[in-house]
């Protein structure tokens, strides 16, 4: 039974460096709890990138991101200077509009979408197949992406996800996205701050799996009824070695939605949303209230 909501708290670093030379030692990773949102550095060295039988890196994972100093949780905006992203006029007006009249999406079980799984830092778990890969989210939702050259669709309908095509260049995975839903009527944020995101947004994400324990993302977001420019969002998880996503009923029991109020918080000068430190119960739930 669904008993906490949790509030994404992870951010993700990159430490690594180039992928470990053929026939090195496997990394030694300390164990991840199953019931932990966090992940954590391997002690040794990495081993090398694993691969398909066609060559190409093989995604395939269960990983979580881990604390960077510096760096705020959930916000799109944590590699812009004072994390403020360049809006437009329509897009100050749109943020203005979801931080004092919008409840947010996400705790109203409303899918999430991309960008915003990338920036919530939240673990997700990845299947590979030469044509397509999955990702699986944590609140029980998906998104499968063609890596099979095939092109956007012609008028595609607006979508949480957008219409998704990926292609490799050498080691690196490319997914392009388009047709996204508008963020005018409040129900769909770019991050976990109640930034907005138009139906003209294009979004580039540049996947690369560097070693065994490093999956890596840079990605490009452009739009330019919100932004006045475009902007980027990196961040790297780390391969958990116990754990995996289990069933999650966002919409059952539920017991916090009637009481939300709009907005996401008052955002502290860390780029953080309403808050510094979680506030957990003082018997913390099992991994049930979590991934169940």
């Amino acid at each position: 039974m669904r008993r906490y909501r949790v509030i994404p708290m992870i951010v993700a670093s990159f430490l690594g460096g180039a992928a470990a030379a053929a026939g090195a030692a496997p990394a030694v990773t300390p164990p991840v709890d199953a019931d932990s949102l966090f992940g954590q550095e391997p002690l040794g060295p990495s081993a090398p990138t694993p691969r398909l039988a066609n060559g190409h890196p093989d995604f395939t994972g269960f990983w979580k991101g881990i604390h960077e100093a510096g760096k705020p949780i959930g916000n799109i905006g944590r590699d812009e200077p004072g994390f403020k992203l360049p809006f437009t006029p329509a897009g100050e007006a749109a943020h203005q509009y979801n931080l004092t009249q919008t409840i947010d999406p996400e705790a109203l079980c409303v899918l999430g979408g991309i960008p915003r799984h990338d920036a919530s830092a939240l673990p997700f778990e990845v299947l590979e197949t030469p044509n397509r890969l999955a990702f699986l989210y944590l609140y029980t939702t998906y998104r499968l992406v063609p890596v099979d050259g095939r092109p956007h669709d012609e008028d595609p309908d607006p979508k949480y996800f957008g219409d998704e095509t990926g292609r490799w260049d050498g080691d690196t995975l490319i997914i392009d996205s388009v047709g996204f839903k508008d963020s005018k009527d409040g129900k769909f944020w770019i991050d976990e701050n109640g930034d907005p995101q138009s139906d003209q947004t294009h979004v580039i994400e540049r996947w690369t799996r560097p070693d065994a324990d490093h999956l890596r993302l840079v990605m490009t977001i452009d739009d330019p009824k919100y932004y006045t420019r475009s902007f980027t969002f990196a961040r790297t998880w780390v391969l958990a070695r116990t754990g995996g996503l289990g069933e999650y009923a966002c919409s059952e029991n539920n017991v916090d939605a009637a009481h939300l109020g709009p907005g996401p918080g008052a955002i502290g000068a860390d780029g953080n949303r309403g808050y510094a430190t979680p506030k957990l119960p003082k018997d913390p739930p099992g991994p049930d209230a979590y991934f169940h």
